[in-house]
């Protein structure tokens, strides 16, 4: 692939590959560390700690992406590498849960500042039209991949050692990331529209609130972490609890998920070209939907099994691709190429403002008052996040928004043009 033959990018991407199977491993990891340390409050520790990941990618995300063109881009990418490495090898040796809590928000406030970071070094890197689209898709692939991998080599490691060793693997995928990234040329940012930070930070989220396509994409952040969030707080509990299960057997329930997700992204790029993002998107809304009502029907009518659960987790797996996978298009296509950091650092937050929403349902209240009253209630966010979005979007936005002509277009517009365009939208 012609992609690939870019130096600067074919690192850059392994660092992103190995980050993220470091991160997956760590989420499978932190999930039985709350087990073991809280039993069956395992699902309250986790919300908790994936609450404050969540405030940590709301309110550092856009200060990041604020002041990412006043830093050397690349070791602020290494140093934050660094930082994630040594936080996770710290995270087998804690003992108590206020531990984890303090850990987690230095782990996340690093990996908030990365993402925004790494995500608007790309479209320097590769600066062809046609290449850049790949570089997008093949990042949502990565995501994928680890989704699915992840959890199943979790699940093979657990048959032969402790979770602890886990984080081992995962600050060694860091340090790993760390040099590759190192060994990559990473231009100077590019001057932003704004001077300001406050303004830089806040003018993707503008753009958002004037631009029906965003809206809708707003909304449907909700869907997805109204149904993600069952099964990345819960799965522990529910696999360990209701179905005594095993820790291998939580990987491999998290791998179901993970399996819908590829069946949707392998299928997604021919699409693409074909489908409106809209169509594509609010479909995705209808499956999560679909999903989160069998689960509440599932553990309301007492029907808990394994082959249930698994077919459960897969369909809320392919509805999250369905969502998650022609973002980043609609997002480039909304925006001049000046402004592409501030917006996906906004999605960024917004989309983890969900979560934020979603997490605490899930961990808080299902601990409490049970996972019946939990997926219910998560189930109510969903239906009205694809409600929202049916609504905020446009039907005739949906081919345009995504379109390669329509998106140059708008751009190389000048900035006023170009916001009475997407106004319009």
């Amino acid at each position: 692939m012609r992609l690939f033959a870019i130096r600067d990018y074919r690192h850059l991407f392994g660092a992103q590959v190995i980050a993220l199977f470091g991160t997956g491993l760590t989420t499978v990891a932190l999930g039985l560390l709350a087990y073991d340390l809280a039993g069956p409050n395992a699902g309250m520790v986790l919300g908790t700690a994936l609450t404050i990941k969540m405030v940590m990618y709301v309110v550092i995300a856009p200060l990041a992406a604020a002041y990412v063109d006043r830093l050397p881009r690349r070791t602020l990418l290494v140093l934050l590498d660094v930082i994630r490495g040594a936080v996770v090898l710290a995270l087998p040796l804690v003992t108590e849960v206020w531990h984890i809590y303090v850990l987690i928000g230095l782990l996340q406030s690093a990996s908030a500042a990365f993402t925004p970071t790494f995500q608007a070094v790309i479209p320097d890197i590769v600066t062809d039209e046609s290449d850049y689209t790949r570089a997008l898709s093949a990042s949502q692939v990565a995501s994928t991949m680890e989704s699915l991998l992840s959890p199943v080599l979790a699940a093979v490691a657990l048959a032969f050692m402790s979770f602890n060793w886990l984080f081992l693997g995962t600050s060694a995928g860091f340090i790993a990331s760390a040099l590759l990234v190192l060994a990559t040329r990473i231009p100077d940012a590019r001057p932003s529209a704004h001077t300001k930070a406050w303004d830089k930070a806040a003018a993707g989220i503008r753009t958002f609130l004037r631009t029906p396509r965003l809206r809708g994409i707003m909304a449907l952040n909700l869907v997805v972490a109204a149904a993600g969030s069952i099964v990345v707080v819960n799965t522990v509990n529910y696999i360990r609890d209701e179905l005594g299960g095993s820790q291998s057997d939580v990987a491999w329930m998290l791998a179901a998920s993970g399996t819908g997700t590829l069946l949707a992204a392998l299928v997604l790029p021919r699409v693409l070209d074909r489908v409106a993002a809209r169509t594509i998107m609010t479909t995705g809304a209808g499956v999560l939907v679909g999903g989160t009502t069998a689960a509440v029907t599932l553990i309301a009518a007492d029907l808990a099994t394994w082959t249930g659960t698994a077919i459960i987790w897969t369909v809320i797996g392919i509805g999250m691709a369905l969502i998650i996978t022609p973002t980043g298009k609609v997002l480039r296509a909304s925006v001049g190429r000046n402004e592409i950091p501030e917006a996906f650092a906004a999605q960024f937050s917004l989309s983890h403002l969900a979560w934020l929403i979603t997490y605490p349902v899930a961990g808080w209240l299902g601990t409490s008052a049970g996972f019946t009253l939990a997926w219910s209630v998560l189930a109510v966010l969903a239906g009205a996040g694809a409600i929202g979005a049916l609504l905020l979007w446009p039907r005739h936005d949906g081919r345009g928004a995504v379109a390669t002509g329509p998106a140059t277009l708008v751009r190389h517009m000048p900035g006023k043009d170009r916001s009475t365009l997407s106004k319009a939208a």
